[in-house]
């Protein structure tokens, strides 16, 4: 395969999904997330871009998943060119002392855990020329009801600013951005009652990202 490969985990909705959709058809998009309807969808809309996609209905959480993903990724095309990752769980908001311990090891176990093991899995397919994306999300930062999801994300940034830090110099470019508020389904959790107008489209913010991206350089 001579076009560029992409890996983009959490693509079945939300920014992920866009941003899959818009590296169609310049990039083959490997896409990962649980719903499996989302993958079907973005894979119907990447064919009409005259793009392809490999679907990956998998759970990151799964550590064996993972390994699979990433070695047959391997055994196929050798290499990575990108890697963008959208994948977040975010616990319904709740008071610091009376968080559900449950949504808090999911929150550890996906935001932080599957992280930390991705990169170790994809550092070797990504080389010294292949880039990784994350995304920062500063704005729960000290906002009450946000404990569990402001602290596994600020976590999960932590892990991608020391990677970035540690291959400076050598590559690959681990580039972290931070989107303008747009209407997803996360967003609306946290505020239901925000009038989604006055938010950026998602997949003109999608296209802005890659944009900026470009701009920047490899």
């Amino acid at each position: 395969m001579s076009e560029p490969l992409a890996l983009v985990t959490g693509a079945s909705r939300g920014l992920g999904f866009a941003l899959a959709e818009a590296l169609a058809p310049a990039f083959h998009v490997v896409a990962v997330a649980r719903t499996v309807g989302g993958l079907e969808d973005l894979d119907d809309r990447i064919r009409e871009k005259g793009g392809s996609a490999t679907l990956a209905p998998m759970d990151i959480t799964v550590d064996a998943a993972m390994q699979q993903l990433c070695r047959s990724i391997f055994d196929r095309w050798g290499r990575l060119d990108l890697w963008i990752h959208t994948a977040i769980h975010a616990s319904p908001l709740t008071p610091a002392p009376h968080m559900d311990m449950g949504d808090w090891e999911k929150s550890v176990a996906t935001n932080i855990h599957a992280t930390g093991r991705l990169i170790a899995y994809v550092a070797p397919l990504l080389g010294e020329e292949g880039r990784a994306v994350f995304f920062d999300d500063p704005l729960p930062e000290g906002r009450k009801f946000f404990a569990d999801y402001a602290a596994s994300k600020a976590a999960q940034i932590a892990l991608a600013r020391a990677w970035a830090a540690e291959t400076e110099r050598l590559g690959p470019r681990i580039d972290i951005v931070t989107p303008r508020p747009m209407p997803t389904a996360l967003r609306a959790r946290f505020f239901p009652g925000e009038k989604r107008e006055n938010l950026a489209d998602i997949h003109e913010e999608a296209a802005r990202i890659l944009r900026e991206l470009d701009q920047n350089g490899a």
